[in-house]
């Protein structure tokens, strides 16, 4: 990137919050902190009304705004990518949103840029794994507000197991999609402690006007939940797979504590740090057990021959 293009992105990110730290700036665009003042005062000498101050950032003054802005061919394929993203993996009133943004941006971009995003519309697609991967209604919506808001939120919900829902009055402090499906975190008053909502298993959500009480961020609570991992007991299973199969397997391994692979000639060594093998693990091995080997730890042979036997008997083998 030329200085004239930084400089110029520089002040649209200006444009993008009331602070910004000059450390932000030269984390984005790898440059020293001597680079970034001296491009602070170049806006300042062509006229931008910017303040700063030493340990806080910098601020654009109250109503100051460039005029529209020339998106890149590669920032409208971008938007584009994730239009077909959001129609697939959020609620439909966060689609609608964007939809109605993307009208916008559309109409700011040159008439090569259009063409190009029209040609392209059909020529991208996105699928669903799961028909629950994205929530209903207006779900993730109203979490988005509660989170911004600080606002609690009403829940009737379906925990894992049960055929009732519970009605749940929770604190949302963020949410994260992980696994192919969408999640929530926050402090619930009827568990009066932290908890984790799958937003599949919601049946109507209600944003309150009661506000949250000051507790805790979602960093701070990812902090804690990656100590309490730690604390957990981890125990090391070694498998060698034959390389055929293991192109199948690629995908669910990470979630059973995949760490490292060796590769060889014909199969692929690979180690796991798992909480509970003799549970998950084994029963995941067994899809594929017919091309594999366990070679650590041995104990885990006479649980997977314990498990064979189980279905060997339900089967009437």
């Amino acid at each position: 990137m030329n200085r004239f293009d930084r400089i110029t992105a520089i002040l649209i990110q200006l444009q993008s919050k009331r602070v910004v730290k000059a450390q932000d700036l030269a984390d984005r665009f790898d440059i020293s902190l001597r680079t970034v003042y001296r491009d602070i005062r170049t806006l300042e000498e062509a006229g931008v009304p910017l303040y700063g101050e030493a340990g806080v950032g910098y601020s654009l003054v109250e109503g100051y705004r460039l005029p529209p802005v020339m998106f890149s061919r590669e920032e409208a394929i971008a938007f584009l990518t994730a239009e077909k993203l959001m129609e697939k993996f959020t609620d439909d009133s966060l689609q609608n949103h964007f939809s109605s943004a993307m009208y916008k941006v559309k109409a700011v971009l040159r008439g090569t840029e259009k063409d190009l995003v029209e040609n392209l519309e059909n020529q991208i697609m996105v699928t669903q794994r799961k028909t629950n991967a994205s929530p209903s209604g207006n779900i993730l919506d109203t979490l988005l507000k509660a989170i911004s808001d600080k606002k609690v939120i009403k829940l009737e919900y379906k925990a894992f197991g049960n055929e009732e829902s519970l009605e749940r009055k929770i604190e949302p402090i963020g949410v994260f999609h992980e696994y192919e499906n969408w999640y929530t975190i926050g402090y619930c008053h009827l568990r009066d402690s932290y908890r984790q909502f799958r937003l599949d298993r919601v049946v109507s959500i209600e944003l309150t006007d009661e506000l949250q009480q000051e507790r805790t961020s979602l960093k701070e609570f990812n902090e804690m939940r990656e100590r309490a991992k730690a604390s957990l007991t981890l125990q090391k299973v070694i498998i060698r797979v034959d390389k055929a199969m293991a192109l199948y397997i690629q995908e669910h391994k990470h979630y059973y504590g995949f760490v490292s692979e060796k590769v060889s000639d014909d199969n692929i060594e690979m180690t796991f740090l798992t909480q509970s093998p003799q549970q998950g693990f084994v029963r995941w091995l067994a899809m594929f057990g017919d091309q594999a080997e366990l070679i650590e730890p041995l104990s885990l042979k006479t649980d997977m021959k314990k498990l064979l036997e189980r279905i060997s008997e339900k089967m009437n083998l």
